[in-house]
């Protein structure tokens, strides 16, 4: 790098909860790849990439937007001196910068100003990890990484530049339309966030809405009025609808629709009108429960083609019907590998059991307990947390070493990868490793992975192969 400027000043830097230490400022470089543009530049790991094109770098938003040509001018700060260096970068057509950077925000996490009554951070168990407590609100995260935003702590400045940068499409928080209901579930701060959607959609953001079902708050008739609004702004391109999910740690539920399936079924038989119309008027479907609606009620849960490709598959919406399809696929199309693996299984004495939430426990059987693998899906009631607390994805270790038994000699045990961060800690604080050595010790043969069917398969043939191959030959020390 070229140019020393001296020490860097921070004094005008934007932030949103962070001291403006200059060691902070920018974006932290966390990796560089060998004979890139970033590398034959001098950039190294521990770095701290300023501005870009004369701009202060504050998130990814601003690098994408600024460092789409194949030239770039970079600040960058190292910190070893604390001094800055100006750099221009060159890169072939096609070729990426070489730079990794540490997050998608640079100058601190936006947080929630709301106080929504169903919110499940508010509802968590005491001494957890600090990071489980942070209530994000951030609207680039929304752009970038797809968390649902209320859109209430947007500036107008924010609010320029989603459209003018034309980020979309967004995911919102939406919840209600009448200003009495949004004000009762969300707080003071709910007016704002409809001010902004609107503004949002008159702007050409495509918008992907949810709404958290409270029973008797934002059901009934202020639903008709939500799902009439969405139908009315095509921009609102889906609109997924999930159920109130709460805790033990809290007093002001005590139940939802998993309590009553009569009434998830009218919600079903209340959006289905809605879902119909939008079928017909624009060839989508629009209007979409979470699986938990279906499950509740005790009907199917619809066809593949009700999902639209699954634009909120991530909010619980169309996970059962992917997983019975591709479940029923692969029974039709590799009978002859589920059958090899089910025949091996028996050889060794094996018996497969996979790990999930108690929702899920059905769909998973339909593979899993039938022929011909024969195995258990361990359904693990989730007492960590309590109240209507289900799924796979927060399932605690703590739970899962009490129900799972002590003698666990003969099981090949799958274990769903989702129930761990990027750091291999369940919700609880166990550590993927300190999981796998207890259940090894009761006797398990252990492996952390997807349980989607194709995924399931593939782990179990490979787990089947390394045993039928025996233990690997002791190589002999060199003299």
């Amino acid at each position: 790098m070229s140019s020393t400027l001296g020490p860097y000043d921070p004094a005008t830097r934007a932030d949103y909860g962070r001291s403006h230490d200059p060691d902070d400022d920018g974006a932290l470089v966390v990796a560089v790849r060998s004979n890139s543009p970033a590398y034959d530049a001098g950039i190294e790991e521990g770095m701290r990439v300023l501005t870009v094109n004369d701009q202060p770098l504050m998130d990814m938003i601003d690098w994408l937007w600024e460092a789409s040509d194949d030239t770039v001018a970079l600040t960058v700060l190292d910190p070893r001196d604390h001094t800055v260096a100006a750099c221009e970068l060159e890169r072939y057509p096609g070729e990426d910068w070489g730079l990794e950077f540490d997050g998608a925000v640079f100058d601190g996490m936006r947080t929630c100003v709301n106080a929504c009554t169903f919110c499940f951070m508010r509802m968590l168990p005491p001494h957890m990890r600090g990071t489980l407590y942070i209530r994000d609100d951030d609207y680039r995260l929304s752009f970038l990484q797809g968390n649902f935003v209320t859109l209430t702590n947007m500036s107008d400045a924010d609010v320029e530049r989603v459209i003018s940068h034309n980020l979309s499409p967004m995911n919102v928080s939406l919840h209600a339309v009448s200003p009495d209901v949004r004000r009762a579930l969300m707080g003071r701060n709910a007016a704002r966030g409809m001010e902004v959607l609107e503004r949002l959609i008159a702007g050409g953001i495509e918008i992907h809405a949810q709404i958290v079902l409270v029973p008797g708050v934002n059901d009934g008739k202020e639903l008709n009025r939500t799902l009439a609004w969405c139908a009315e702004r095509p921009a609102v391109a889906s609109l997924g609808i999930v159920p109130l999910g709460y805790t033990r740690f809290q007093t002001r539920y005590t139940s939802s629709f998993s309590d009553d399936p009569e009434r998830a079924r009218a919600v079903i038989a209340q959006v289905k009108p809605f879902q119909a119309e939008a079928r017909r008027t624009r060839g989508r479907t629009v209007f979409q429960l979470a699986d938990e609606f279906y499950l509740d009620a005790g009907v199917p849960v619809p066809a593949a083609t009700t999902y639209d490709g699954y634009p909120q598959y991530y909010d619980g919406i169309g996970m059962i019907r992917s997983y019975l399809d591709e479940a029923h696929d692969l029974m039709v199309t590799e009978a002859d590998r589920l059958a090899a693996a089910g025949a091996a299984l028996a050889e060794h004495g094996l018996s497969l059991t996979v790990v999930s939430g108690k929702a899920a426990q059905p769909t998973i059987a339909t593979l899993v307990a039938s022929e011909p693998l024969y195995g258990t899906v361990l359904a693990v009631l989730n007492r960590y947390f309590g109240g209507n607390v289900d799924v796979t994805g927060l399932i605690c270790g703590g739970d899962l070493l009490e129900q799972v038994g002590e003698n666990l000699e003969g099981v090949m045990l799958f274990v769903p990868e989702v129930m761990f961060n990027a750091d291999g800690l369940t919700l609880d604080g166990y550590h993927r490793n300190k999981l796998e050595t207890e259940l090894a010790r009761r006797g398990a043969t252990v492996y952390i992975t997807s349980t989607m069917p194709r995924d399931l398969l593939e782990t179990l043939e490979h787990a089947l192969a390394k045993l039928a191959s025996g233990p690997s030959p002791s190589t002999a020390p060199i003299a």
